[in-house]
């Protein structure tokens, strides 16, 4: 049948009255009024209502439209008409219209459904249940079935517009979009790699890529200047509860530039990509570095849509007479705090003393936490008399205490611990007062990294070892030199979710063994990791930097969506498998035995057929 002349559903208007039109979809809905049927249809381009009345149908269609169920796909062809006043549905955008049927055909019919796919109203007034109750195994399981709700489908119409806006932003500051190979070899750059083993050279495996980093690098060195890829990335992480195996991010690198050109490129990315979903962000964004953010929100992606920012006051309080933060001082700890402005009347002794001080705080890992009220002009607390008039009046003048406000403060020997602990505890009074609005976006850049992490004997790059040190002249075997450096490094992070970050390269070949060594590898290893890599570098690598952008999980902020999960065609559950396809699933032992996974350790025969014995 042709559907040369066919109409979306969602796309009539009062323009088309008595205009005659083919419409293809699926029943989204339907009600039996004896006589005449009404019906939903449903396509990617939205809903109109469909009426079966006998009068102007072949009794053939009439039997037919009479056996009609939910998600029959049908092509019906009728007459735009206008609803009688009064029936009118605001639930959908074709609500003042209705097509008279005058032919029905049944291109497929539909099992009884695991659950209900319809998401309007056929009556004003009426409620459709939604999702909410619905096991988010069985919608993975029948995703197809699922991907049929306008709510979803319309998540991956916008994303599919996201990204067109991402490649016409980038094709006209002369960006080229470049693929590169999914089946590489396998580097360290941070978390598990998910390994292919090859039949044609056994024993041997290839890696899917955790990123393009290193290809994105070598197209620089060979001369094209500016790319990009929306990339498919692999990375076999411990399971969270926003992460997928397999993620898609959009990945750029230019040559001859620096920080500030990489600023200016994402930023106006951001702000389109942002504008898809109706969202108005105001460039140039914020910029803090890592010092300033960890310090001052205990965070390093900070969200900045409210204050409540920490502040020392180890100096004012190094004298002390109280015990518990004399002993800190004398130990060489930190006391900071927070200013809970106007809170006092939500924040009752019994929360701040009992609930705060007794049981959140140390669930975030500090040992406890003091409070005071200010009232009167006054510090008021249970423990205020153990402050001098002079510590009383710095305390307020560095907190910028005011009636009714709450200071509290926490103190540890561990600068790491206070910081920690205030900015959980920052992010729980927010969210407990109310104080973040869910329409507002703040972004902003954390620059300056440390450019290793050390634990212990163990040095491990803060980012990937690719990054640009701020200073070149490090000794690899200082490691108190080393925890010093910072790098050419910068995340972008909005409302407190890292979307993406990046940095500049080093193209410099013994800066870059030297940063090797730095972790700990032997020259035997770099040569077996990088060498194809170092060697590269050899030939004249330009200066270059680049970032990344986590798409899916940019687009389910821009879109609103609880998890990544529903802005994902077919994503795999909270435990990294695919109810849908049943991946990952057993391979047969002659697969295993092709992919040079099982060695034969004996053949025979039964009943006429050789059989091959194999172990791992």
């Amino acid at each position: 049948m042709p559907y040369t002349q066919r109409s979306g559903c969602g796309t009539l208007t009062l323009s088309d009255i008595e205009r005659t039109v083919q419409l293809a979809g699926w029943v989204d809905a339907l009600r039996d009024h004896g006589e005449v049927i009404f019906i939903h249809l449903r396509d990617r381009s939205g809903i109109v209502q469909v009426v079966f009345n006998p009068a102007f149908m072949s009794s053939t269609d009439r039997r037919n439209a009479e056996g009609l169920r939910s998600e029959f796909c049908v092509c019906v062809t009728g007459r735009v008409a206008r609803r009688e006043t009064g029936t009118e549905n605001p639930h959908i955008e074709t609500g003042s219209i209705e097509v008279i049927a005058d032919s029905l055909l049944i291109l497929n019919k539909s099992r009884t459904l695991p659950f209900t796919i319809s998401e309007k109203a056929m009556v004003a007034g009426a409620t459709v249940k939604g999702t909410e109750a619905i096991g988010e195994d069985l919608r993975l399981k029948y995703r197809y079935l699922d991907l049929r709700r306008p709510t979803l489908q319309g998540n991956i119409i916008k994303r599919h517009r996201i990204t067109k806006a991402v490649r016409d932003y980038l094709d006209t500051e002369g960006f080229i979009e470049v693929e590169t190979p999914m089946l590489t070899k396998s580097t360290p750059e941070g978390a598990r790699d998910y390994l292919v083993p090859s039949r044609v050279h056994p024993k041997k495996f290839y890696a899917l890529p955790q990123s393009p980093q290193l290809f994105k690098q070598l197209l620089m060195i060979g001369g094209m200047e500016r790319y990009f890829q929306i990339a498919r990335c692999f990375r076999d992480e411990d399971l969270r509860p926003n992460r997928q195996p397999e993620f898609t991010q959009l990945d750029l690198e230019a040559s001859f530039i620096d920080e500030e050109f990489i600023y200016r490129i994402t930023e106006e990315l951001i702000v389109r990509m942002f504008a898809v979903g109706g969202i108005t962000l105001t460039a140039p964004f914020l910029r803090m570095t890592w010092r300033e953010a960890v310090d001052t929100t205990g965070s390093d992606s900070p969200d900045l849509r409210f204050g409540l920012r920490l502040v020392e006051v180890t100096d004012i309080l190094r004298d002390t007479s109280y015990g518990i933060l004399e002993q800190v001082v004398k130990r060489g700890g930190v006391i900071k705090g927070i200013n809970i402005k106007g809170a006092s009347d939500q924040l009752s002794k019994n929360v701040l003393q009992n609930e705060y001080a007794k049981k959140i705080v140390p669930s975030f890992g500090a040992r406890g936490m003091t409070w005071m009220r200010m009232v009167g002009g006054r510090l008021e607390s249970n423990i205020v008399q153990f402050f001098s008039p002079k510590e009383q009046a710095a305390l307020i003048g560095r907190l910028t205490a005011e009636n009714g406000d709450v200071l509290v403060m926490i103190a540890d020997s561990s600068p790491i611990r206070v910081n920690r602990a205030l900015g959980l505890l920052r992010l729980h009074l927010a969210g407990r007062l109310g104080l973040i609005s869910r329409d507002s976006y703040c972004p902003v850049w954390v620059t300056d990294f440390p450019l290793f992490e050390i634990h212990g004997k163990t040095v491990t790059s803060t980012h990937h070892p690719f990054t640009a040190p701020d200073r070149v002249d490090f000794d690899p075997h200082d490691r108190r030199a080393l925890a010093a450096l910072t790098s050419r490094s910068y995340d972008i992070v909005i409302n407190g979710e890292e979307i993406g970050g990046g940095s500049i390269r080093i193209n410099d070949i013994e800066v870059q063994h030297r940063i090797f060594q730095a972790l700990g590898l032997a020259d035997d290893e770099i040569k077996d990791k990088f060498g194809f890599f170092l060697r590269s570098l050899r030939y004249g690598a330009p200066p270059h930097g680049g970032l990344a952008i986590g798409m899916d999980r940019v687009v389910s902020m821009i879109l609103g969506t609880p998890s990544i999960r529903d802005v994902i065609a077919f994503p795999k559950n909270r435990s990294a498998s695919c109810p849908l396809t049943e991946a990952p699933s057993p391979v047969s032992e002659r697969q295993l035995a092709e992919a040079g996974l099982l060695e034969a350790v004996g053949v025979g025969w039964v009943d006429g057929t050789k059989v091959v014995q194999y172990v791992p």
